[in-house]
């Protein structure tokens, strides 16, 4: 932030590794840890420089469920999961140039609280942001930047047990079909090599086409959210798209495996979450496309974690 002449611009960097309050089995405490620097072309007078650190999960319902759960909105706030603030440097001076200033906060929870990992999805938000803040004299412009730093949960001790599922969509094996009889005949065999995931990992697999009365137009895998949230009153369900990836493109070659492969986005995904206020879980859905505008879709759930 800054503006020309006497006004400072001001920057911070932030580094983050990330241990839960209910995982310390070792008694160590992580930091969040960074430097403040200032850039002026002048001395900078100043009446003191402060960090604050938030950790917030901001809840929201769908258009569709906003006239089902008016008490929602009355009795689900933004959840705070942290909060700290701390006097970097007193009132005084900031000489002309450019003056880095170090700083650290334990990530020190309230009560029985538990950090999640930092997530941005369309109903269900998961953020801890860092705002420096530099009060002036009523002359000069209070000077603020505001800053987001990631969370990661830690890795769960279990082993990760692989769970590979064999799939075959026939027009037999389609759910919510209204007339099956009008549905070509087609047989699509495959594999996921796994539904419970690593986030860090691709989701593999396999698909062949073995046989279609119509030309297929395209195979595509689709990544998707379920956030559910709510309260006592009830509950909203709602799942979005988060990505899209096509995986084969015209009329495939039949038993010709086509492989799957799809990473999970950081920031848009986070390990399988559920608390009494929201959930967050996933899904994939395989999907084909006929010439004749058939749509083909199979749903997997995936339970993702981090290890």
């Amino acid at each position: 932030m800054g503006d020309s002449g006497a006004e400072p611009e001001t920057a911070f960097s932030t580094t983050i590794n990330k241990t839960p309050i209910d995982g310390m089995s070792c008694g160590r405490m992580e930091v969040l840890a960074g430097v403040v620097a200032i850039v002026s072309k002048e001395v900078v007078q100043h009446q003191g420089i402060t960090l604050t650190m938030e950790g917030i999960v901001n809840l929201q319902l769908s258009s569709k469920s906003v006239g089902v759960f008016e008490a929602f909105y009355n009795s689900v706030k933004p959840i705070q999961l942290i909060t700290s603030n701390i006097e970097v440097v007193k009132q005084g001076k900031v000489p002309g140039g450019k003056t880095e200033i170090p700083f650290e906060f334990p990530l020190h929870t309230k009560g029985n609280k538990v950090l999640y990992e930092t997530y941005h999805g369309v109903f269900v938000n998961i953020q801890y942001t860092l705002r420096c803040d530099m009060k002036r004299s009523l002359l000069a412009k209070d000077l603020s930047k505001t800053c987001e730093f990631m969370v990661h949960c830690l890795p769960q001790k279990a082993k990760l047990q692989p769970t590979p599922v064999d799939f075959t969509i026939t027009p037999e094996t389609l759910q919510n079909v209204r007339e099956r009889s009008l549905l070509p005949k087609f047989l699509i065999r495959g594999h996921l090599d796994a539904t419970n995931c690593v986030i860090t990992k691709p989701l593999t697999g396999e698909l062949v086409v073995e046989s279609s009365d119509v030309a297929i137009k395209s195979i595509e895998l689709q990544l998707v959210r379920v956030e559910t949230c709510g309260c006592a009153e009830g509950y909203a369900r709602d799942a979005t798209e988060i990505q899209n990836i096509q995986i084969a493109e015209g009329d495939v070659c039949h038993s010709l495996p086509i492989p799957i492969y799809m990473v999970f986005p950081r920031l848009f995904t986070c390990p399988t979450l559920e608390t009494i206020n929201f959930k967050v879980e996933f899904e994939v859905n395989v999907v084909i496309v006929l010439h004749d505008e058939h749509l083909i879709t199979e749903n997997f759930p995936l339970k993702l974690c981090r290890a």
